[in-house]
């Protein structure tokens, strides 16, 4: 019925784990989510300068152009004018 005083010390060890557990969660967290935006573009740079990212310009017009959203005279027509504008590495 009476405590003998050892259940403090229970809470005195286990607090301080729980403290460990809660701030190594927060740095899971926080790297899984920066790892999670670098991988899917964020601010990221493009899949251009070997970075994985956003989709090149290249990449988008030839999906438009599989999905038949445009003919293949915008497509030839587009694909000479990123090839004529297309920066220098």
């Amino acid at each position: 019925m009476y405590w003998d005083g050892g259940g403090w010390m229970w809470m005195m060890a286990i607090a301080p784990l729980v403290w460990i557990a809660l701030i190594g969660l927060v740095v899971w967290a926080v790297i899984r989510l920066s790892q999670n935006t670098s991988r899917t573009g964020g601010e990221a740079g493009s899949r251009d300068h070997g970075m994985p990212g956003r989709e090149s310009a290249e990449e988008i017009l030839d999906r438009r152009f599989a999905r038949g959203e445009i003919d293949a005279e915008e497509y030839t027509q587009a694909r000479g004018h990123l090839a004529r504008h297309r920066p220098e590495p």
